[in-house]
This record gives C-alpha cells, structure tokens and sequence, in this order.
C-alpha cells in the first residue's frame, strides 16, 4: 500500500494451507444461530402490533376488491365510482320518499291500555304533555280524548280492545264528513306508538283542532243510529 507522501507498507496475511481449512457451520446449528439472533426484541422494537397488522390486511383487501372491481365495471375506476354514486343517490331517494324503517310494535295495539277515564281527563294529560313539549304523548292522549269524547256523547259504542285505526273506522261510518281527518288522526297515533316516529307540535295542534271540531259536529239522526246499530 502507498501511503501519502511516498511511503509504503505492506500488510502479510497469512494464507490458508492445506492442513488448516476455513472454519464452517453446519446447516442447522447455522439456522436456529440466526433465529435466536433474530428473535432478540432490540430487532422487533418497531414492528406494527396485532391491530395495525389487521388494519394493514383490511386495506389491502379493500384495495384488491376496488381493484377488481374497477376492472370488472365499464369505464374502469371512474365508472365503478359513478356507479356508487347512483347507487347512495338511490338509497337517499328511497329514504326520503319512504322515510325510517318502522320498528316493530313493542306495546299492545289497544287504544287503551290503563283505567277508563273521561275525554276531559284525557284532554287535560294531552295539554299537560303538550305544554312540556312532550308531543308523542300529546297526540297520543289526545286521540284517546277524541275516542272517549264519541263513547260517551253515544256516536261509538264502548268496545274493550279496540285500535285507533277500528275507532277511526266506526267514527268515520257516523261522521262521514270528518272520516279523512279520523284516519289521519289513527295514523299519526300509530306513527308515535307503534311506528317509531316522533311526532311534533303541528300532529298534536291538528289532533286538537279535530277534537274541537267533533265537539260542535251534530251528526244526522240516520247516520247516528245507523253507527249505533253496527
């Protein structure tokens, strides 16, 4: 070797003779040497653990299935997007045009569940219900103030078990002309009791305005007598 300035030195290994061979491993000793080398925890320290190991499978499945997808849907990527997004605008429409899914009834279908009481007893619970803005129970109490009120002024026979919706029917039959409103009166009853829904201070507003009105309504004698008899 020449060093700077001109020197020299020389370096002598001593070669391999015939009597003294390279030193070797066998095989196995050789593997299980580096594995216990490579099981030491200064060599793991910054591996991801279980769960970002699971993330990591999620999103190279995902992208294998957008991958295939892509290339199974006309136009490639872009298509496969444009095909998602008909498909959330249709989910959206049907929402909006057919609202929540209901829930099934959880609670008897009987109009009355409790101890009789009067229609003045019924429109006082709907108002205390409506002045804490508690508007499921408002419309609730207050379909029950419109039944009991047409029991007890003899325009509905008093019948144990019977729904709203049988109520509105056998008033609509007496009182033809407020049939419409008694079947939407029965339905927004089971909207909020059996249906899921949320009522709000216009439901309970047009339940009370219809109580109103039936009070001043006089049916025609036939009609009375003709809803009495059925």
């Amino acid at each position: 070797m020449i060093r700077p300035g001109g020197a020299t030195h020389t370096v002598l290994l001593r070669p391999f003779t015939d009597d003294e061979p390279p030193v070797t491993i066998p095989r196995d000793p050789a593997r299980e040497a580096a594995e216990r080398e490579l099981s030491d925890p200064r060599y793991h320290q910054n591996d991801p653990n279980l769960l970002e190991r699971a993330l990591d499978r999620l999103w190279e499945w995902i992208g294998d299935l957008f991958s295939a997808a892509s290339g199974a849907a006309p136009g490639g990527a872009l298509g496969l997007v444009v095909i998602v997004i008909v498909v959330l605008l249709l989910v959206a429409a049907l929402w909006w045009r057919l609202g929540a899914p209901r829930r099934s009834p959880t609670t008897s279908p009987h109009l009355f569940d409790d101890r009789p009481r009067s229609a003045a007893e019924h429109r006082a619970s709907a108002e205390a219900h409506a002045a804490a803005q508690r508007w499921n129970q408002a419309v609730q109490e207050q379909m029950r103030a419109i039944v009991r009120s047409l029991e007890e002024r003899a325009l509905l026979d008093e019948r144990p078990g019977r729904t709203a919706d049988e109520a509105a029917a056998d008033a609509g039959r007496t009182l033809p002309d407020h049939a419409p409103q008694l079947v939407d009166a029965a339905r927004s009853f089971d909207d909020v009791t059996y249906g899921g829904r949320t009522a709000d201070e216009s439901a309970y507003a047009r339940l009370a305005d219809l109580d109103r009105d039936l009070e001043r309504t006089r049916p025609a004698l036939g009609a009375a007598a003709q809803g009495a008899a059925e």
